[in-house]
């Protein structure tokens, strides 16, 4: 009898390899992982990480992966958070299907599940209030101290925690606690909080609750009820994963799911706590959630990386069982990697000088031939209008150049892209000695960008014609945080705030074809750098963000790596 050897995934890390293993000896028939996102802020490239591993590892093996909203505390959740997180996802290229749930759809079941507990003997409610839990709770060398209602019976346990579903109580005055060990090593099997009072209406119960589980009581049990098979979390939730174990074995959940830990991202010159990033956001440092300066998916996106950049850094950096730092670079890397394939190729001058081709006919113009990617012959040619007056790059001009300097100088022949070789004759200041004009001559025999006598000029400059050319505006940005880790050695992270990460320049120009680049469109502008179109853009005036510079920084440190040690 033939038989099917279990999916398998052609990448390796732990985590794989144990789901290989449990498919393979039978202890799963399927994969089902989930990513449960708390809907209380918009998501960052950390959480890229783990949409990737969950719903990547789910697609390898065959199984199916949960989008599944922690939706336990109302304070702090909205709609808001729920839709782009859902657009989020979408985004990088992953879909749930029917697989959409929310911790509050089983919030009946969890109050069934905590009556058990206390019918057991394995919960009580407790009148501490917050700070004398604390307090109580100990140290990690000191054990901690029974509550003085640790004790009480089942019927009164029962009877207070029916009030506190029915709102008898105000908030904080009474909690439902797990009984377990006050004196146990890991401090979260020390009587940990189930349930607390919050008179607060939920954005999909309402008001039909007045208590709501923590994480620790919700989260493996939901995973039990979608019958998750393989828990994938972050390293922080390590020393919880007993809790979460002994949860599950004192229930009759109806299955066993079993937690894992990898290593959270962390990126230099970025944070990614939730609390900053608000901060940034309410304080007024961003312009919001998706500022292209800002880690969140949305703002990476408006800031024109592309999702399979993203999804390209999550398998660089793989999944380890141990804390680093990766070089943000890395992901620049990544991005870079994608755009030099994809990315069409346009012209835009930044910092606009003056170019009259004096032998060039008055009131004339024509089309020049341009090719769009030359990584990607099928994204063909375009026609970019070519006339008497030009702009160029203000940069690409020297009057007295020194002797490494290739582009355009007086008497210098340089060569325009796709179009003529010019030479600089004169240079036209203004009063106080600017430059403002170039006045050139072309050969019409160099048309395309050679010569019949095959000589080269060593320099190739883009251009613009003054007709023609749309006036944009254009944002450079960099480094949210100037230290590489902010608020290391004890400053104050905001302290470390880049004061320059946005520079917008006003006085720009961009080919005619620009003119309506959808929102999100990324581009390279031909020798300055990938731009993406910005949703603040209008038809009368553009607005593109630089996603990048063409300069690839971590590809060269890690060439010359290679070569140190060769």
């Amino acid at each position: 009898m033939e038989t099917t050897s279990p999916p398998s995934s052609e990448r390796s890390d732990f985590i794989r390899e144990i789901i290989a293993a449990d498919l393979r000896e039978g202890r799963h028939e399927s994969v089902v992982t989930r990513f449960p996102p708390e809907p209380n802020g918009y998501l960052h490239i950390g959480h890229a990480k783990s949409i990737c591993l969950n719903f990547g590892i789910a697609e390898e093996f065959g199984g199916r992966c949960h989008l599944r909203f922690d939706d336990t505390n109302p304070i702090k959740e909205e709609q808001e958070y729920i839709d782009s997180i859902e657009a989020d996802v979408r985004w990088l290229g992953f879909d749930w299907g029917e697989h959409l749930y929310f911790a509050s759809d089983y919030f009946e079941q969890l109050y069934e599940w905590a009556v058990h507990l206390i019918e057991a003997g394995k919960a009580y409610v407790d009148d501490l209030s917050a700070d004398e839990i604390r307090q109580h709770r100990g140290t990690l060398t000191e054990p901690g101290r029974e509550s003085p209602w640790r004790d009480r019976t089942i019927e009164e346990n029962l009877d207070l925690f029916a009030r506190m579903r029915a709102g008898e109580f105000p908030d904080g005055s009474r909690v439902l606690r797990a009984k377990i060990d006050m004196a146990s090593p890991n401090i979260n099997f020390r009587d940990p909080v189930m349930y607390r009072i919050l008179h607060a209406t939920h954005p999909r119960t309402g008001d039909a609750w007045r208590i709501y589980p923590s994480y620790d009581f919700a989260h493996g049990q939901s995973d039990a009820i979608e019958h998750i098979t393989h828990s994938i979390c972050t390293l922080e939730f390590q020393d919880h994963r007993p809790l979460y174990d002994w949860f599950i074995e004192n229930l009759p959940v109806p299955s066993r799911p079993r937690q894992y830990e990898f290593a959270r991202l962390n990126l230099t010159h970025t944070v990614l706590s939730k609390r900053v990033l608000l901060r940034l956001v309410n304080e007024g440092h961003v312009r919001g959630w998706d500022d292209p300066r800002m880690p969140t998916l949305s703002g990476l996106r408006r800031r024109g990386f592309p999702a399979e950049g993203i999804r390209d850094f999550a398998a660089m950096i793989g999944v380890a069982k141990a804390d680093s730092v990766v070089e943000v670079e890395m992901l620049y890397h990544a991005v870079r990697d994608v755009l030099n394939r994809t990315a069409l190729r346009r012209f835009a001058v930044l910092k606009p000088l003056k170019v009259v081709i004096e032998n060039y006919p008055e009131g004339e113009a024509e089309e020049i031939e341009v090719i769009n990617n030359p990584e990607d012959s099928s994204a063909g040619t375009r026609q970019v209008p070519f006339t008497r007056e030009l702009w160029i790059e203000r940069d690409d001009f020297m009057e007295d150049p020194p002797k490494k300097f290739f582009r355009l100088a007086p008497g210098r022949e340089v060569r325009l892209r796709s179009a003529y070789f010019i030479t600089c004759n004169e240079v036209v200041k203004d009063a106080d000695g600017e430059i403002v004009e170039l006045r050139c001559t072309y050969d019409p025999e160099t048309r395309g960008g050679s010569a019949p006598d095959g000589r080269r000029p060593k320099a190739t400059l883009h251009w613009l014609s003054i007709a023609h050319a749309v006036p944009a505006e254009v944002r450079f940005y960099d480094h949210l945080f100037e230290n590489a880790h902010p608020g290391s050695d004890g400053r104050d992270i905001f302290d470390d705030l880049n004061p320059d990460s946005e520079t917008v320049l006003h006085h720009c120009f961009v080919e005619p074809a620009l003119s309506d680049a959808p929102p999100g469109e990324t581009l390279q502008f031909e020798r300055l750098g990938y731009f993406c179109s910005d949703a603040d853009s209008t038809a009368d005036a553009p607005v593109f963000n630089r996603t990048l510079t063409l300069r690839d920084t971590w590809a060269k440190l890690q060439a010359q790596g290679k070569q140190n040690s060769a």
